[in-house]
């Protein structure tokens, strides 16, 4: 089973199968590998990395190790009551809240793939889903976005191809949540709308293996069949007693356009419900931002850029809302400066989604370490390029470790 912990959770013998901006750690541990090494161990533990995602099927799990409790300690504490190590930086509550609430959605995370897949696996099976155990996750997704969106939304995003479709559920609840707070939704609504995205895809379950998860191009008779999936979706959720509206509306219509092209029933306007038009946003969104067997993700601005030009597919005020709610540059990301230099997006600025709280750290005209050097864009000359790949740059894995989230 594939499971998100905290850099400080883990212990040799694990099996890690990606890591939350890989970039930041040595070349030799990005990609999948099983934990032997203590070298290894110390420097993933002292990693600024987010979260981890370990394979439990292929190594050990989380279970309590006195023994290897070596650093003693609830994990995460030492880091969050550290002395600051920069008494000249900026510093923000809502960060240290950020940090807090990083390692409980990771926790959340990890329970909800759990979840997830279970209930789908029961759907593949025939079976009924347990609505009480849905709701329960979406109520726990729910206050951690509530306590701070940026922590959970940007942590889910970390997916494989493997985990896809479990994971797109679990982010698509989150982003729908989110957005349901940006446009100002009730709170019941809210929950409904996280429902509503937690299942909306539930209907790719009749859908044969080998076909969701093909790396080529698909036939035009599996194309079909994947298309069937809000239809089927619709049928299997509409008889569990005391199931939503809104879940079963956008089961059947996220894949509805505003301007009548979409499935299944071409759906336009009006006629499209606003959990359906939020369900279409987040759904797309997660999908070009994801890497699938057939391609890689995009990066968030490009993809959003992608999305305000497919004129006729969303509703403009929606998919405006979303782009306040989840911003351009996500907090984490590593981006290219005017200047020439890259830098560590940080935090979000309300109102000037292009302007975020940035780190500049590495000069490309040199090809050296610079600063560090916090940069508000909202009272600066310089402004983003683009995101960046340290990777493809060949930047030395020692400068990527000294990057971390905090001001």
């Amino acid at each position: 089973m594939l499971k998100f912990i905290l850099p400080s959770q883990l212990r040799l013998g694990m099996y890690v199968q990606s890591l939350s901006g890989a970039w930041r750690a040595p070349a030799s541990l990005r990609k999948p590998f099983l934990l032997e090494k203590e070298d290894d161990l110390l420097t993933l533990q002292d990693s600024p990395l987010r979260a981890v995602l370990i394979d439990t099927s292929r190594g050990s799990d989380t279970e309590s190790d006195p023994a290897a409790r070596r650093r003693g300690g609830d994990p995460g504490d030492r880091e969050l009551d550290a002395p600051d190590k920069h008494p000249s930086a900026v510093r923000s509550t809502r960060k240290v809240d950020l940090r807090r609430e990083r390692e409980q959605a990771a926790r959340i995370i990890s329970r909800a793939e759990e979840t997830v897949v279970n209930m789908f696996s029961e759907a593949r099976m025939g079976r009924t889903i347990d609505l009480l155990e849905a709701g329960d996750l979406v109520s726990e997704i729910t206050a951690s976005v509530s306590r701070n969106a940026d922590a959970l939304v940007s942590l889910v995003r970390l997916k494989t191809a493997d985990n896809y479709t479990y994971m797109h559920s679990v982010a698509v609840c989150a982003m729908m949540i989110s957005l349901s707070n940006q446009l100002g939704l009730p709170a019941a609504e809210r929950e409904q709308a996280g429902m509503a995205g937690l299942l909306h895809d539930i209907g790719k379950m009749a859908v044969p293996l080998d076909i969701l998860n093909k790396p080529g191009r698909l036939t035009d008779e599996e194309f079909a069949t994947v298309r069937s999936h809000p239809v089927t979706g619709y049928g299997l959720l509409k008889e569990l007693p005391g199931i939503g509206s809104a879940t079963l509306d956008v089961s059947l219509h996220h894949h509805e356009r505003m301007d009548g092209a979409g499935y299944p029933y071409q759906l336009a306007g009006e006629r499209i419900s606003i959990f359906a038009r939020m369900g279409a946003v987040c759904d797309v969104y997660d999908a070009i931002t994801s890497n699938r067997p057939y391609k890689s993700g995009w990066d968030p601005a490009r993809s959003l850029q992608h999305m305000a030009q497919s004129k006729g597919h969303f509703d403009f005020d929606v998919l405006q809302g979303f782009v306040r709610a989840v911003g351009i540059y996500p907090i984490g990301s590593c981006v290219t400066m005017q200047s020439g230099h890259l830098a560590i997006v940080l935090d979000q600025q309300p109102g000037h989604l292009l302007n975020p709280l940035v780190r500049i750290f590495y000069s490309i005209r040199d090809n050296r370490e610079v600063g560090p050097a916090l940069l508000d864009l909202r009272h600066s000359t310089d402004r983003i390029l683009g995101h960046a790949d340290p990777e493809k740059l060949g930047l030395m894995d020692d400068v990527l470790a000294q990057q971390d989230l905090s001001y």
